[in-house]
């Protein structure tokens, strides 16, 4: 079968991406890695999307964007895409084990947890380093961890963590914080939360688990040893985009994905979408947009092409 347009990533992007293309009577297939939600399904609470005036559970927003794009007439299919080809008019979707051929292709493929580049940092994940505080929170009922980060997504877990955690420790190597000011309030007038700022993590230190990181002052030079129970670390994102290495889709110096407005990469036909795109505001409703703008231009390609 040839498809329509073939959308890498369920996330918002590629979700929000399948609903358009279906509705607009596409041959529409999502291919996705795990499951459908993409990272915004393990936040606990999203409170600036419209529409939800005490926010919403991200794993539920996902899901109902799921079950829309199914309804609208979608596939789903789950598998690592590998490599993408084309030629003329039609392109391959390479993945492990299979090849789907499209006209049209949308990358929603999303990106994924940066890590500190640490020592002790890979020994530890899953055994005290975790990027999701969420899963992974009610396994520090009574501890007390440190999050490292000055984003929205550092704030946000933090907070959530004083459900959980005796203590929180908030590690940011700038002066000041990038989240949003109503959580950087509320963040402030959290007894549990300690902050501590110009300062980053330069080790992770314990025998089964973790038992101390090693932090350093970036103005003074200054060195000292905090007593945590666990890490959560949120201090940006890597773009998924390893499996375009070797073709002429152009990426900007991080990895993200060259776009116009029309979300047009360099490729005639192919389009990305969401937080795998270079773009200036990486939410769930920017994702949403991109993947409906970048649905139309796949559509409008397939009629001018009469594919």
């Amino acid at each position: 079968m040839v498809y329509d347009v073939i959308i890498i990533g369920g996330g918002p992007a590629g979700l929000g991406a399948a609903i358009y293309s279906s509705r607009a009577r596409m041959s529409t297939l999502i291919i996705e890695k795990a499951g459908c939600g993409g990272l915004i399904a393990i936040t606990d609470n999203l409170e600036n999307y419209p529409g939800f005036d005490k926010g919403i559970n991200g794993f539920e927003l996902t899901s109902k964007m799921e079950q829309q794009a199914r309804t609208s007439g979608a596939e789903i299919t789950y598998g690592e895409v590998v490599a993408i080809e084309t030629d003329e008019t039609l392109k391959k979707v390479i993945l492990t084990d299979k090849t789907y051929i499209t006209k049209t292709i949308i990358i929603a493929s999303g990106s994924s947890f940066k890590k500190l580049g640490v020592q002790g940092e890979e020994e530890f994940i899953g055994r005290g380093i975790s990027f999701c505080a969420t899963c992974d929170g009610p396994f520090f009922k009574n501890k007390e961890v440190a999050v490292i980060g000055g984003g929205n997504s550092a704030l946000q877990e933090a907070l959530f963590l004083t459900k959980f955690a005796s203590k929180i420790t908030l590690i940011h190597r700038r002066n000041e914080f990038r989240a949003a000011k109503i959580l950087q309030e509320r963040v402030a007038a959290e007894p549990k939360i300690k902050i501590i700022l110009d300062t980053v993590v330069e080790e992770i230190t314990g025998t089964q688990t973790i038992e101390k990181i090693k932090v350093r002052n970036v103005n003074s030079s200054a060195a000292e040893e905090i007593p945590v129970d666990g890490v959560f670390i949120f201090i940006g994102w890597t773009p998924n985009t390893k499996f375009l290495m070797n073709n002429k889709i152009a990426l900007d110096e991080k990895g993200y994905i060259l776009t116009d407005e029309q979300m047009k990469t360099a490729i005639d036909g192919i389009y990305a979408c969401g937080d795998v795109r270079k773009k200036s505001l990486r939410q769930v409703v920017t994702a949403v947009s991109d993947g409906a703008t970048a649905s139309v231009s796949a559509h409008q390609y397939i009629e001018s092409q009469n594919l």
